[in-house]
C-alpha cells in the first residue's frame, strides 16, 4: 500500500534530523532510503513506523491519516538490523510470536509458519534456537516473522548491515526474490550504493535531513540531480572542470590521435573484472579511467606511455550530436534542480 509522507520535520535538540520531508512511495513497489550516516534516511524510517514521532508533517499509510497512530495501529511489519529475535523461543516460536499475540488459532498459526518458513528456506530449522543459525538464516527468520502477521508495510533498517560482504550479496538476491513473491510495498534503509541499485524499484536519497532526489536506480545513476548524488552513487572522476563515471572514459594511445586530452599513464591497478588506469594529464590533474581486462590487453598501455583521454560516444553524459561534441557535460549544465524532475543535458 502507499505511504504519503508531507513536510515532515524531525529534531533532537539543536540537530536536524529530517527538514520538510516530502516522498510519495508506491504501492507494491520496493523503495530504498540512501544516504551517508546521519543523513536522517533511519529517522524517516522509524517515523514511518510510528517508533519515532514527527515534529512536524504527515505521514499516511494507505490512505490513513497515520502520524498520530502508535506502531501496532498501523499494519508495518519492522525488521531490525540484529534481528531482534527472542533467544530462548525456538524459530518457529519467534515466527508465530506475533500471530500468538493476536490470539489466532493454533492450525492457522500452524499453517502460516510452515507457509512462512518454506518461503524463507527455514523449514529444516523451524526446532533450533536463533544462537544455533547463521546470521544470514537469523535475518531470514526476522522477516518471516515480519511477513506473519500480513503487514501492509514492511520496513527494514540496514536489514543486511551486520553482514559480511558474501552473505549480503546472497540475501540481496534473495530479497529480491522474495519481494517479488509477496507483493508487499517494502521500505528498506541502506548506506550502500551498490545494495539499492541492485535491489531497489525508486531510489530515495537522503543527506542532512533533506531529500536530494527521488527515481529509478537508472535514473539516478545516469541522470544525478546534482553534484551530491552523483559523487555518492557510484565512482567518480574529474576530467578538467567536469565530473564523468571512470568507465565512461576512453583512452588511445596512437601517435596520430589527436582527439582528447594528453596524459602519461601513473598506475595501472587490476580489481577483479576490472583495471582502473591512472593518468595525469598534461595540465598535472589526476584521472582515474576504468577498463576492462580486456579492454587494457587490447590497448597495451603501461606505466610511463603517453594517453588521450576522451569520454565514451555512448556515455550518458555527453550531448554526441557530432564526434567533435563528445566532450562532458559542463556540471553546471548537466545537473538539474534536487528532486530528479525534468533532468535535461543542454550542450
Amino acid at each position: 500500500m502507499s505511504i504519503e509522507i508531507s513536510n515532515v520535520g524531525k529534531r533532537f535538540g539543536d540537530f536536524v534530523a529530517l527538514d520538510d520531508v516530502s516522498v510519495n512511495i508506491p504501492s507494491g513497489r520496493l523503495t530504498a532510503l540512501l544516504g551517508p550516516s546521519g543523513g536522517g534516511k533511519s529517522t524517516l524510517l522509524r517515523i514511518i513506523a510510528g517508533l519515532e514521532r514527527a515534529d512536524t508533517g504527515r505521514v499516511e499509510i494507505e490512505g490513513v491519516d497515520a502520524t498520530g497512530l502508535p506502531p501496532q495501529k498501523r499494519n508495518v511489519g519492522f525488521v531490525f538490523q540484529h534481528y531482534a529475535a527472542f533467544k530462548h523461543l525456538s524459530v518457529r516460536r519467534n515466527v508465530a510470536f506475533g500471530l500468538e499475540i493476536r490470539k489466532r488459532s493454533k492450525d492457522d498459526i500452524r499453517r502460516r509458519v510452515d507457509e512462512l518458513l518454506a518461503l524463507v528456506h527455514l523449514e529444516q530449522f523451524g526446532d533450533r534456537l536463533p544462537a544455533q543459525l547463521s546470521g544470514g538464516q537469523r535475518q531470514r527468520m526476522a522477516l518471516a516473522r515480519a511477513l506473519a502477521v500480513e503487514p501492509t508495510v514492511l520496513l527494514l533498517d540496514e536489514p543486511f548491515g551486520a553482514l559480511d560482504a558474501k552473505v549480503r550479496k546472497e540475501l540481496r538476491d534473495w530479497l529480491r526474490r522474495l519481494h517479488d513473491e509477496v507483493h508487499v510495498t517494502t521500505v528498506f534503509v541502506t548506506h550502500d550504493q551498490e545494495e539499492a541499485l541492485e535491489v531497489a524499484d525508486e531510489i530515495v536519497v537522503i543527506n542532512e535531513g533533506r531529500v536530494e532526489q527521488i527515481g529509478s536506480p537508472d535514473d539516478l545513476y545516469d541522470r544525478p540531480a546534482n553534484e551530491f548524488v552523483m559523487r555518492f552513487l557510484g565512482p567518480v572522476t574529474q576530467l578538467g572542470d567536469q565530473l564523468v563515471r571512470p568507465h565512461d572514459l576512453q583512452l588511445s594511445t596512437g601517435a596520430g590521435d589527436r582527439a582528447g586530452v594528453p596524459g602519461r599513464v601513473t598506475r595501472v591497478t587490476r580489481v577483479g573484472f576490472e583495471s582502473r588506469v591512472g593518468v595525469i594529464t598534461d595540465d598535472g590533474q589526476a584521472v582515474t579511467v576504468t577498463l576492462t581486462r580486456n579492454e587494457l590487453l587490447a590497448l597495451g598501455t603501461e606505466v610511463g606511455d603517453e594517453v588521450r583521454i576522451r569520454l565514451a560516444p555512448e556515455s550518458p553524459t555527453t550531448t554526441s550530436t557530432t564526434p567533435a561534441q563528445s566532450a562532458p557535460v559542463s556540471l553546471t549544465k548537466k545537473f538539474a534542480s534536487a528532486g530528479g524532475a525534468n533532468l535535461t543535458q543542454t550542450s
